[in-house]
């Protein structure tokens, strides 16, 4: 059985003027407060969902 990877996301930069669905996003991968970091599975679904707030995260390998 293998061993699923995981990467680690960080919000940086605030929500506030930016639409609903990357708020949405934010929420999705499991963050509720700025600069939190969460520890998610690197499965494909997730790299689309921090590509598309990649302006407000950062991915920390």
């Amino acid at each position: 059985m293998s061993q699923a990877s995981h990467i680690r996301v960080r919000w940086v930069r605030s929500a506030i003027g930016f639409n609903r669905r990357q708020r949405a996003t934010l929420r999705g991968l499991g963050l509720r407060r700025l600069n939190q970091t969460v520890e998610v599975a690197d499965t494909p679904a997730i790299r689309g969902m921090i590509q598309k707030v990649s302006h407000l995260v950062v991915v920390e390998d």
